[in-house]
Order: C-alpha cells, then sequence, then structure tokens
C-alpha cells in the first residue's frame, strides 16, 4: 500500500503540471501565439510527437514543465551587439533577445506574444497558476464531501479505568488510590455509539462533551449502539478537575504560562476521530483558509529554509510545519500507505485516499500561490512586466506622450537566472533534507 501511495502521488504531481502547462497552452493558443513547444520536464526529452505547429513531449526530469512561444522579448532596436558597449551581462540579454528573435519567421510576426494585448498577455501567463487552483478546488471538493473531514463522533475510542489528575502524564497507569472512572464501573466498552444523552437523540460529540460537564453528581441515562444491539447505561459522572481546551483541543494557559482548569463533570471516555461529509456548502469556507495558511508558509519560505539548513547540519530539530520537497511529499504518502492504526481507530483504504488527495490538493494550492509571486522566472514576474508596461502606456496617454512600447523583459534576464540559481538551491536543500532528516507525520 506505500508503494501505492507513493506511485499515485507521483502521478498526480505530473498530471497537475502537465495541467499547468494546459493553462498556459490553450489561451495562448486562444489568442493566436504561436506555440512551438510543450514539454512536461527538463533535460533531455524522452518522448515527443508533434500536432500541427507544436511539439508536445516529456522530458527526463520531472520537476517541472514550459511551453515554448515565440516573441516573449522584444527587439531591441539600434546599437549592434558588442561586449564593449554592453558588458557581460548586456550581452548575455542580448543574446538571448537574438536567439529569441531568430525563431521568428516572416510568416509569424502577427503572432508573437509580446503584441498581444497586456489583458490576453495576463491571461495566458495566470493560466498555469488557475489551473493548479481549479485543481485543488475539484480535489478538495471531493474530499470534503465525498470523505469528509477528520471529526471527533459519538463512538467510544478510550474507556479510561480511573479519575486521573489534570496533570497526569499520557502513559500514567491508575493506582489502587485512584477513583473508578464512572464509564468504567457502568460497562461501557471501546466500539460503543452513544445515541441518545438522558433520552435526548445525539449526533454531535460536542454535544456530548457539553451534557457530561453540565451533569456533574447528576444520575443520567445513556442510550448505548453495540454492535447490532442497543442498551440502556444508568452513569453518574463524577466531579473533577480537568484542563481547559480551546477549539482546538489544545490546553488554555493562564498568564503565568499554566495550563488553566474547571471543575466539570467527568465521565472518563474518548471519542473516535473519523471522517466526516461535509456539505458543498462548507468547501468555500475551507478552501479560503486552507489559501490563508499556505499564503503564510510561502511568504515565509525564505526564514523557513534558515531552519532547514540548521535541522541538516544537525543543529536543531526539523520544523513539522515546514516546506518540505518532492521526495518529502513522496515519503508521507508511503507513511500514509503503510499506517494501520488501531483496533478502536482502523485506518480504512477510504482514509488513506483521502488523506493521499488531501496532499495533492495542498501541494496545487501551494504552486498556485507560489506562481503569484511577482519575480521572474515565475509566472507572476511575467504578470508584473505585462502590468507594468500597461500603467506605463496608460500615463503616456495621459500626458499626450508617445507610447513607449512593450516592457523590455529581457533586461530582467540576469535576475532570472539569479532566481532561477537559487530556486535550484533551495530545491536541492529540501530534497537533502527529506532523504538525511525527514518530517515524520504524526510527529
Amino acid at each position: 500500500m506505500a508503494v501505492f501511495g507513493v506511485v499515485l502521488l507521483a502521478v498526480g504531481v505530473l498530471l497537475s503540471i502537465a495541467l499547468h502547462e494546459v493553462g498556459h497552452l490553450l489561451p495562448a493558443k486562444r489568442f493566436g501565439v504561436k506555440v512551438t513547444q510543450y514539454m512536461v520536464g527538463f533535460g533531455p526529452t524522452v518522448w515527443s510527437t508533434r500536432r500541427g505547429e507544436t511539439e508536445y513531449g516529456v522530458k527526463a526530469i520531472p520537476l517541472g514543465g514550459y511551453i515554448r512561444m515565440i516573441g516573449m522579448f522584444p527587439p531591441k532596436p539600434g546599437r549592434p551587439v558588442r561586449e564593449d558597449s554592453t558588458g557581460r551581462l548586456g550581452l548575455l540579454v542580448d543574446q538571448a533577445r537574438h536567439d529569441a528573435q531568430r525563431d521568428i519567421g516572416p510568416e509569424d510576426f502577427d503572432r508573437l506574444f509580446y503584441t498581444r494585448s497586456v489583458p490576453k498577455r495576463v491571461v495566458i501567463m495566470l493560466g498555469g497558476p488557475v489551473m493548479n487552483l481549479l485543481i485543488a478546488i475539484v480535489l478538495l471538493t471531493v474530499i470534503l464531501t465525498g470523505f469528509g473531514l477528520p471529526g471527533e463522533t459519538t463512538r467510544l475510542s478510550q474507556v479510561f479505568s480511573c479519575v486521573l489528575p489534570p496533570d497526569a502524564r499520557p502513559d500514567a497507569v491508575c493506582t489502587t488510590n485512584d477513583q473508578q472512572a464512572p464509564a468504567a464501573a457502568a460497562g461501557l466498552l471501546p466500539g460503543d455509539v452513544i445515541t441518545r444523552f438522558s433520552g435526548r437523540p445525539v449526533t454531535d460529540w460536542e454535544d456530548v462533551r457539553a451534557d457530561i460537564k453540565r451533569s456533574a453528581g447528576k444520575p443520567v441515562t445513556l442510550t448505548v449502539q453495540r454492535g447490532d444491539a442497543t442498551r440502556e447505561v444508568l452513569v453518574t459522572p463524577v466531579v473533577a478537575t480537568r484542563p481547559v481546551l480551546d477549539a482546538d483541543n489544545q490546553r488554555v494557559l493562564d498568564s503565568a504560562g499554566r495550563p488553566k482548569t474547571e471543575r466539570v463533570g467527568f465521565l472518563g471516555v474518548s471519542p473516535t476521530t473519523e471522517l466526516v461529509p461535509q456539505p458543498v456548502t462548507a468547501v468555500p469556507g475551507y478552501i479560503g483558509g486552507l489559501l490563508g495558511q499556505t499564503a503564510n508558509l510561502v511568504v515565509r519560505i525564505p526564514a523557513k529554509m534558515v531552519g532547514v539548513a540548521q535541522a541538516l547540519a544537525g543543529a536543531a530539530p526539523r520544523d513539522p510545519n515546514g516546506p518540505v520537497s518532492i521526495v518529502g511529499i513522496g515519503r508521507f504518502a508511503g507513511e500514509v500507505g503503510s499506517a494501520q492504526g488501531d483496533a478502536a481507530n482502523p485506518i480504512t483504504f477510504g482514509d488513506r485516499l483521502a488523506s493521499w488527495l488531501n496532499m495533492l490538493a495542498a501541494l496545487n494550492l501551494a504552486l498556485f500561490l507560489f506562481n503569484l509571486v511577482p519575480l521572474l522566472p515565475l509566472d507572476g514576474g511575467h504578470v508584473a512586466g505585462a502590468l507594468w508596461e500597461g500603467a506605463r502606456r496608460q500615463f503616456a496617454r495621459l500626458a499626450h506622450r508617445p507610447d513607449p512600447g512593450p516592457v523590455d523583459i529581457a533586461r530582467a534576464l540576469p535576475l532570472v537566472y539569479g532566481m532561477a540559481s537559487v530556486l535550484i538551491a533551495m530545491s536541492m536543500l529540501l530534497i537533502l533534507a527529506d532523504i538525511f532528516r525527514p518530517i515524520q507525520l504524526g510527529g
């Protein structure tokens, strides 16, 4: 099952890359730009075929993809290319511009990328990231409505033998001095499903939790489903000191940093966590929350990379909420595939599939936001260049000045090469960290 998960993720990543490039390809062809290549991967070509004017293929290194559109760089009027007049970086820029012009035939002058209008160029460059967003939306809709989100149910996961103090360790063992827990005394067992509390139907664990808290010292009747049988159990929750928990079931601390406690009813049970299907109306809010969390992670990637380097050097533990490479994602897929769970919370194939699809959705959300960063060679850099050109032309029109012409985005090629080097270095660092200091699911 672990191998199946890794293969599924690998195929999903390749499809995500391929569809990202389709997001660029379709509007480019729709707006009349000549596309000479559509490739998934980098490096040597493994397979390709030509359909019309476009070569479609797969390359050996599946870490990205591209489409080649003619006319990405406008020609530079005036001076010839001379190293002594432009400098080494200038020569590099002019050579790239010259190579781009060399691909343009006499019949192609009305099919150049830089001659399209600003809105059309923005649509072409945003097509890839938007495709990633659409993939994430489809996957998350399937996950939420078809599988559900992890939620606490009224099926019991544990029945505690005694009432332990609130600061007891998770592995603490009951002694003869500890008070017996009411649930154990009443004969409740893991796997029992509470269907009624004092005659009132219950389907949500939060309702059961609230009922237990306010029933301290009061006898109550629970209706319990055990297998095919239904039985009623009389229990009396005891008054116990328990930690105050927030909405995420994390302990709330006081101003001194100590866990807050409260005196409430205590039964001695804990719920199972299962996937609970959600209505379609829950999808937009859930995706919005994920976008905010992912954007926060993308913004903090440079700072997080320092921690990754320290972890790789053995100077600090790996941040479980930090970035990972495709190797790390593959590890996660394998761990999900090999996880077994326990008797009270078995891990089903549906649970695994939901986790794998969720990884793909998270990856596509990250690709969507990362590609919007307004730096070349990312799609957002090309969008920023097109918007700057449109702003310049608008300003010139209002000021009654001549059209300044297209923005010479080729002049940013030194930045492109610098950013590409940084991205490659970051990728290699993450791959090494995921090999030698991997993040383990569940800590």
